[in-house]
């Protein structure tokens, strides 16, 4: 009877610990959805407006679930739709990016999740068309990846939808809480729930335990409604292989036990075996846990201090620690435990993929084009330790930073495999003659530069801790094969030590030649407004047509900020402003908003960082300049 009552003890500490509210992750919408007049979206009853931002990050790679449907039955279709990425989208689910999806095909749509004030939501938008409304634009075009609640609360009053006009759409997303992430699922599915589903068969079709699917959704009950999301937490990232449709089958009730003596104690010990199961899991799971955490963050002996000046995409490459090449392969097989989502990849998978490293297939420098799975990657070879990099890597999810896929240890030496940019360096497009004629309008540069603004604020708000990249420039912006930006080589990137408004200092100065600011360059000064000053130059250099470096030499080493200010205080300030831009554009461009434009590095650009705008404030900005030159 004492170990009874010993294990009684222990099963009501177990509930207590791992059965309170905050270990669900969300309440279940139910027929929420459909209410779109009820004002009461605050209850904690439903999540009309969206998941609660309850996660252990603010942000996260998620996935959503969307069935083909034309229009929407490309890969391109669906990734323009809910804003994904085409070439992720068609990896994940097996196909080509010119694929033709058959009508009610499942599709697993990877997409960025964020907080956005108290909910998690992807944004993507839609232009409206004749005869929409909210509720049709959430339960029909989105299939209840969003709520009428959702675009009324993100857009405004619905009673004044215009033909043509575009709308923000919160698209349901989630991040783990950090109870699931224990658990050993950090990552999260939006299944939008068709007609005939059951919980039963979704648990079954992605292998989940159909308790936890509940449990992830406060469910107290089984009844699920079409048009709605459930989360679905799962160990590993889906597949296309849980898109097929498994085949019907009616759920199997457990037979009750018989009511005898005999039973009843084999339930008892039962149920101690499993508490002390889980209990040995726990103790388990935190020393592996232990093991993991002193490996994949082991910081080493720091190098002195020096000054390195980049020019390229190269990284900045530090001599290697002598233990280092001795530790690597260990933190290898440790990194391919805890990144998920990163393939380790062997040498010769990589020999093969770019013939050997053959001079045909390399980009620049140490970097090499190759071909893995069908399809194209940058493949970098780097001499030195790189944990920090990777390890930064693997927790960012950001359309706008570039993707790191894959590694690859051989010899003293580290590959890191990217995802590939087709359009190659920004830096190619707005200096070199390498595109054939080819230039950037107006659009497609405030465009890129929105997409720079995005990633940096994501680096700077929504990592944990924020970031600093430290050597933002030209060379360091990739365009895929859409022209749209992301931001590569982190090898300088490091925390942001302080509150907005404080700086570190070091002495180890390191970055690109003219993009650097003048408070770090004189005094060491470390802060996320180090990449504001970088954006204001590289945005500078966009509007221009010219280096950095000789617009520095042109004005007689003026400071660039004092150079923009006598553009924007003559007289004659149109006609100095057309002398200032890129004769590629061949004047065709709105004068309000480059001026504007130039106004904006203006700010970035101060001496006093304390005065520079945040780089959410810069992505506010240029995304009202973007809207309004669509409409010019």
């Amino acid at each position: 009877m004492a170990f009874l009552s010993f294990a009684y003890v222990l099963i009501t500490l177990f509930i207590l610990c791992f059965s309170s509210p905050i270990h669900a992750q969300q309440p279940y919408v139910g027929l929420a959805t459909t209410d779109c007049n009820n004002a009461d979206t605050t209850s904690n009853s439903n999540s009309a407006l969206g998941y609660s931002c309850n996660g252990l990050n603010k942000s996260c790679r998620a996935y959503l679930t969307f069935r083909s449907q034309p229009p929407f039955n490309t890969v391109a279709s669906i990734s323009t739709l809910l804003g994904s990425e085409p070439s992720l989208l068609s990896q994940i689910n097996s196909v080509s990016e010119t694929a033709t999806l058959e009508t009610n095909r499942l599709v697993i749509v990877p997409v960025n999740c964020s907080c956005s004030g108290q909910y998690y939501q992807s944004n993507t938008t839609y232009t409206i068309q004749n005869g929409d409304t909210y509720l049709f634009i959430a339960n029909n075009t989105f299939q209840g990846l969003s709520t009428c609640q959702a675009l009324e609360d993100q857009n405004g009053s619905p009673t004044n939808l215009i033909i043509g006009a575009g709308v923000t759409v919160p698209l349901r997303c989630a991040c783990p809480t950090e109870n699931q992430t224990d658990e050993g699922f950090p990552f999260l599915l939006s299944y939008v729930v068709a007609e005939g589903d059951t919980v039963s068969g979704i648990s079954s079709r992605f292998g989940v335990d159909t308790g936890g699917i509940l449990q992830a959704n406060s469910l107290s009950g089984s009844n699920i409604f079409p048009f709605t999301t459930l989360l679905i937490p799962l160990e590993n990232p889906p597949t296309s292989s849980q898109t097929v449709e498994p085949p019907s089958s009616t759920p199997v009730t457990p037979p009750s036990p018989p009511a005898n003596s005999s039973s009843e104690d084999g339930s008892n010990k039962t149920w101690i075996y499993i508490v002390a199961g889980v209990l040995g899991g726990i103790t388990l799971t935190l020393i592996f846990g232990a093991i993991i955490f002193c490996k994949f963050f082991y910081t080493k002996k720091k190098e002195p201090d020096s000054v390195v000046v980049s020019g390229s995409f190269q990284a900045n490459e530090k001599p290697m620690n002598k233990k280092f090449d001795e530790e690597s392969q260990d933190f290898l097989e440790s990194i391919s435990g805890v990144a998920q989502s990163l393939k380790v990849y062997s040498f010769k998978e990589l020999q093969s993929a770019t013939d050997n490293f053959s001079f045909t297939c390399r980009i620049q420098g140490s970097v090499y084009r190759g071909k893995i799975n069908g399809g194209f990657a940058a493949i970098k070879k780097v001499n030195g330790d790189v944990s920090k990099e990777i390890a930064l890597l693997n927790k960012i999810n950001h359309s706008n930073l570039i993707l790191l896929s894959g590694v690859c240890f051989n010899e003293g030496n580290w590959y890191l495999v990217y995802e590939y940019a087709v359009n190659g360096t920004l830096s190619d497009w707005v200096f070199s003659n390498k595109n054939e004629g080819q230039y950037l309008d107006w659009k497609q540069r405030i465009q890129i530069a929105l997409d720079v603004a995005t990633g940096l604020n994501y680096l700077h708000s929504f990592t944990n801790p924020p970031h600093v990249h430290k050597d933002i420039n030209s060379s360091n912006v990739l365009l895929d094969s859409d022209l749209r930006a992301k931001i590569a080589n982190f090898s300088m990137a490091r925390p942001a030590e302080g509150q907005e408004g404080e700086f570190a200092l070091t002495r180890h100065v390191v970055g690109t030649k003219g993009y650097m600011a003048p408070e770090y360059l004189e005094n060491g000064l470390v802060s996320t407004k180090l990449d504001v000053y970088a954006f204001g130059v590289l945005i500078l250099e966009m509007l221009t047509g010219k280096e950095a470096a000789a617009l520095h030499a042109e004005e007689n080493n003026m400071h660039l900020s004092d150079v923009l200010n006598a553009v924007l205080t003559k007289e004659d300030g149109e006609e100095s402003l057309r002398h200032f831009i890129d004769p590629t554009l061949l004047g065709n461009y709105p004068l309000e908003l480059a001026l504007l434009v130039i106004r904006l590095i203006n700010g970035c650009l101060k001496k006093d960082p304390t005065d520079r705008p945040t780089m959410h404030e810069i992505e506010h900005s240029l995304s009202n300049i973007l809207n309004a030159s669509f409409n010019w």
